[in-house]
């Protein structure tokens, strides 16, 4: 076949920073790489183009989502693909470096890349014997490589030093090869911001700061300097992707709770997550509920703070019009679908009917203010965003306590403290559980630091 850009459909998941990717093999067959377990955007791409996946290729055990390969294998009898060294326990193609599948045209070689996991490969498509491009997974990224320390810190240096070497063997790729990796800017697996997604070998090896380090020792010191915080989730999906995420056989959805039934659940231990926007959870919310409002970065603080092995509950409000421009809105579906992705599949319902409902049943309602720059006065402002937004800049005198650690790392004394992150989610987030766990009188700036900048006309403490 004659392979053209118009072949590969990037497919991005902005929420979790990612991209898969489905090549159109030119007789009405295709191949799906670093798939999600949401394939609805693959299928509606597929479906568009009249194809069927055949082959389901994984880079490595992600950590960050639950693989969609053995979904496309049950449904589409799509073959496999991936790294021997993974040991998936279930029905797949092994791969060891240097294996090569035809794919009907083009080929698809291993290139085991170590480093982000010990079993990553990446898949280097040929059309005949030219390089077409490089799927890299989280080995080489846009301006940086992925991060090495999702075995433990204890193997991050030995990672490391096994990501310079794979770097350095995909930059030994013609530099016009294109780069096609996996994380990509949002991705809490060490990708740097901005809007490119895709780029070269060449591109990379002009502008990648980590290819630029004089030596393996300089390497490893740049890229394990660069490592934040990850989402606790990501200890726990890569076995479960190792093992085979359960098949779903129907598309995620929520049941409809009455307000008994809700506090029956609260009552054995499940847990309310409130989805509205900030406004609406501070005006007013069911009592010991979290706030995780629903965004692309739902499915991101929701496995990052709240445990998968229990019912949650949620609260939705009105479906706002898609016309009007709000992200994910209220969308029972889209929200079920943000769990499933990262395997929170123990999800008892929704609250029907919503506040009012709770309200209509004389059942207690909480509220969290809302403050502008002009009305925090004197009191203690805590920051929860992650370390590199904080130092960047932040409300002089401010605590700081990133939200991934709560409950732990936190000033002894909380009550009256004004929460604050960049927009007011995490906050907002941050407000809620703290509430939950007993603090009193907190309130939420509403934006963050940089529009009290500009509405006190102070100077941010920080780097910059």
């Amino acid at each position: 076949m004659s392979f053209t850009d118009e072949h590969l459909i990037p497919l991005v998941d902005v929420g979790l920073g990612n991209s898969a990717y489905l090549v159109d093999l030119g007789d009405g067959r295709a191949l799906a790489v670093d798939a999600s377990r949401d394939l609805r955007a693959l299928r509606a791409a597929a479906a568009e183009r009249g194809l069927r996946v055949a082959f389901a290729a994984d880079t490595h055990l992600h950590a960050d989502f639950l693989t969609g390969a053995l979904q496309l294998a049950a449904d589409d009898r799509a073959t496999v693909l991936a790294s021997a060294a993974g040991r998936r326990a279930f029905p797949h193609t092994p791969l060891a470096d240097g294996a090569e599948v035809d794919l009907g045209g083009l080929t698809l070689r291993a290139l085991a890349t170590p480093g982000h996991t010990d079993e990553h490969l990446s898949f280097l498509l040929l059309d005949g014997g030219r390089g077409l491009g490089v799927f890299t997974g989280g080995s080489l990224i846009v301006g940086s490589a992925a991060r090495t320390d999702l075995q433990g810190a204890d193997r991050a240096e030995e990672l490391a030093r096994a990501q310079y070497r794979s770097l350095r063997r995909l930059t030994e790729l013609p530099d016009e090869t294109a780069v096609w990796p996996t994380h990509g800017a949002g991705s809490f697996c060490s990708a740097p911001p901005g809007a490119e997604r895709t780029t070269t070998i060449g591109a990379q090896k002009a502008a990648n700061e980590l290819l630029a380090a004089p030596d393996e020792d300089a390497f490893v010191a740049r890229l394990l300097g660069s490592l934040g915080s990850y989402p606790a989730y990501f200890d726990r999906l890569a076995e479960i992707n190792r093992r085979g995420p359960a098949l779903l056989t129907a598309a995620p959805g929520l049941e409809p709770l009455t307000p008994a039934a809700v506090r029956s659940l609260l009552a054995s231990g499940a847990y309310l997550v409130d989805a509205r926007p900030v406004k609406e959870f501070a005006a007013g919310h069911i009592p010991g509920a979290v706030s995780n409002a629903l965004r692309p970065a739902f499915a991101t603080w929701l496995g990052w703070l709240l445990p998968d092995d229990v019912p949650l509950v949620f609260v939705l409000g009105p479906s706002p019009s898609p016309s009007l421009g709000l992200g994910l809105g209220q969308d029972a579906a889209e929200l079920a679908w943000q769990a499933a992705k990262i395997g929170y599949d123990r999800i008892a319902g929704q609250l029907a009917g919503g506040m009012d409902a709770w309200r209509s049943d004389h059942q207690p309602v909480a509220t969290i203010p809302l403050l502008t720059a002009g009305q925090i006065g004197d009191r203690p402002v805590l920051d929860v965003r992650q370390t590199s937004e904080f130092t960047g800049g932040h409300i002089p005198g401010a605590g700081h306590a990133e939200l991934g650690t709560f409950p732990a790392d936190l000033p002894a004394t909380l009550d009256g403290t004004v929460v604050t992150c960049g927009h007011g989610e995490r906050a907002m987030t941050a407000a809620s559980l703290l509430t939950r766990a007993g603090a009193d009188g907190l309130a939420v700036l509403v934006g963050g630091a940089h529009d009290w900048a500009e509405a006190t006309g102070r100077a941010l403490e920080g780097d910059s």
